[in-house]
C-alpha cells in the first residue's frame, strides 16, 4: 500500500476471501471445483470441436451455440484458476491492476453471453416462424454480424462499469468477501462516493440484461403461437424441442443475474451471493454442454460418429 497525504492509504492489492473453511476442507473443495473446471473445459471444447467438424451443424444455430461454448469457457478460465490457488494458498492476494482486468474481463464475456442468447432466441423465432426465409434473413454475414455485435456490446458494457468502478479510491480496508473481483463487494470497499456505480450497476447494467430477456421472451412468444397452430401432437413436441434447451439456459443465466445485480445495494449477503456466483460462474458452464447436446439429436450423433471415428481409426 501506498501512503496518501498522511492520512489514508491507497489499496494496491486486494485480498479474496473465498471460501473461508477449515484448512482440510480447502483441500475437498480444491478438488471439487478443479473437476468441475476439468467438466467445463472437456464440455464447451467438445462441443465447439463437434460442431467444427460435423457438416450436419454448420447452421446458424450451431454457430450461435460454439460462441456461446467459447464464452462460457473464457469467464470461467478468468475466476477459477485464480480461486483454485488460492484453495491452496495462504497468500490470496490479486494485485489492484490484476482485479481490475479480472472483472474487465468477466464482465465482458458475462454480457457476450447475454447478447448471444438473445441473438439465439432471434434464430429460433426466423427458423420457425419464417422458414421460407431463414437461409435469407440468418446469412452467414448476418450471423457474423449478430457475434460481432455482442461481442463489442459486451466489452462495451464492461468498459462502462470497470472504468467508474476503477477511477473510486479504496483506503485502508482492502479485503473483498468473494472468490473473485465482482463489484457488488468491491463498491463497499471504497472510501468515495459510490452512488454512480450502484445507479450504473441498478439502471444500465440491468437493463442489458432486461433487454435480452425481453428479446428471448417475445421471441419465444411468437414461437408458440406457431407451435400451437400445428395440427398434430407429434409435430408440436419437435418443433417445441428444438427450442427447450435453449429456453433452459436462458432462464437460468439470466434470471440468475438479474437476482444479483438488479437488487438495491442494501439486499446485498456476500454469504449468499457467493454461492449463486458459483452457479452462473461454474455451474451454468457445467451445464450448457449437457443442456444442449442430451436434449439435441445431431449433437448426439455427431458425438457418436465422432467415438466411431476414433475407434476405427485407432
Amino acid at each position: 500500500m501506498e501512503l496518501i497525504e498522511g492520512n489514508y492509504t491507497l489499496v494496491t492489492e486486494f485480498i479474496l476471501i473465498g471460501f473461508p473453511t477449515r484448512p482440510e476442507l480447502q483441500s475437498v473443495l480444491f478438488l471439487v471445483f478443479l473437476m468441475l473446471y476439468g467438466m467445463i473445459l472437456t464440455g464447451n471444447l467438445g462441443l465447439i470441436f463437434l460442431i467444427r467438424i460435423d457438416p450436419r451443424l454448420q447452421t446458424p444455430m450451431y454457430f450461435f451455440l460454439s460462441n456461446l461454448s467459447f464464452v462460457d469457457l473464457c469467464y470461467s478460465s478468468v475466476i477459477v484458476p485464480k480461486m483454485l490457488v488460492n484453495f491452496l494458498s495462504e497468500n490470496k492476494s490479486i494485485s489492484y491492476y490484476g482485479c481490475a482486468l479480472q472483472f474487465y474481463f468477466f464482465c465482458a464475456f458475462a454480457d457476450t453471453e447475454s447478447f448471444i442468447l438473445a441473438a439465439m432466441a432471434y434464430d429460433r423465432y426466423v427458423a420457425i416462424c419464417n422458414p421460407l426465409l431463414y437461409t435469407v434473413v440468418m446469412s452467414r454475414g448476418i450471423c457474423v454480424w449478430l457475434i460481432v455485435l455482442s461481442y463489442l456490446g459486451g466489452n462495451m458494457s464492461s468498459l462502462v462499469h470497470t472504468t467508474f468502478a476503477f477511477i473510486l479510491k479504496y483506503c485502508n480496508n482492502n479485503v473483498i468477501n468473494h472468490f473473485f473481483c465482482d463489484l457488488p463487494p468491491l463498491l463497499k470497499l471504497s472510501c468515495t462516493d459510490t452512488s454512480v456505480n450502484e445507479w450504473l450497476l441498478s439502471t444500465y447494467g440491468s437493463s442489458v440484461e432486461i433487454i435480452c430477456f425481453i428479446i428471448s421472451i417475445i421471441s419465444y412468444y411468437f414461437i408458440l403461437l406457431s407451435v400451437l397452430k400445428i395440427r398434430s401432437s407429434s409435430g408440436r413436441k419437435k418443433t417445441f424441442s428444438t427450442c427447450a434447451s435453449h429456453l433452459t439456459s436462458v432462464a437460468i443465466y439470466q434470471g440468475t443475474l438479474l437476482f444479483i445485480y438488479s437488487r438495491p445495494s442494501s439486499l446485498y449477503s456476500p454469504n449468499t451471493d457467493k454461492i449463486i456466483s458459483v452457479f452462473y460462474t461454474i455451474v451454468i458452464p457445467v451445464l450448457n454442454p449437457l443442456i444442449y447436446s442430451l436434449r439435441n439429436k445431431d449433437v448426439k450423433d455427431a458425438a457418436k460418429k465422432a467415438l466411431s471415428s476414433k475407434i476405427n481409426f485407432s
